[in-house]
């Protein structure tokens, strides 16, 4: 009949093209989706080793508590995960009721109704702080930020961890109206 179209065989339409099986990868550590982020293989226990993203920082589902925030910890990689624990003990200890979260894969720590005054995140050769309020504190950590009030510390596998110019960092930090999102 003129003007009507053939049937075409069931999934051969360019809408609908016939389904390829998955196919496996090589290797169970290939990158898949973005560059950036490799998966790793699953540890001997069944369970799966923390995703790093670009430069090994930790993907870690932003959640409010203590909880993500020692998986952030936790899941960071070899020398960096002495960092974090360290900068987080001396929060805790320097800020009665600190308040934690992981957002923006990073650990936040804030004063409940103030704000967030202080966050980390891993990047390949160094863990950077940053102190949201920091032009304000005295004196001011060394690093600059295209933002006005934001202060940044890098800390690098050798560096010395001068604990006690960082606690007064942290307290001055706490005392400030923090940062909200």
């Amino acid at each position: 009949m003129p003007g009507r179209a053939k049937p075409k065989a069931e999934g051969t339409s360019r809408a609908n093209p016939p389904r390829k099986p998955p196919t496996k990868s090589a290797s169970p550590t290939a990158k898949r989706g973005p560059a950036s982020e490799a998966r790793p293989a699953r540890a001997r226990t069944g369970e799966q080793a923390p995703v790093l993203l670009s430069g090994g920082n930790p993907r870690i589902a932003k959640a409010d508590g203590d909880t993500p925030v020692q998986a952030y910890i936790a899941a960071m990689p070899d020398w960096k995960r002495d960092v974090g624990k360290r900068l987080d003990a001396l929060i805790v200890r320097n800020v009665p009721g600190v308040r934690k979260a992981v957002k923006w894969n990073s650990p936040f720590y804030g004063v409940e109704g103030q704000g967030w005054f202080l966050s980390f995140h891993v990047f390949t050769r160094y863990v950077k702080v940053t102190f949201f309020n920091g032009a304000s504190l005295r004196p001011a950590p060394p690093g600059p930020s295209k933002h006005q009030d934001v202060r940044y510390l890098d800390i690098h596998e050798d560096d010395e961890l001068d604990e006690v110019q960082l606690a007064a960092w942290v307290k001055q930090a706490a005392a400030l109206p923090g940062w909200t999102p």
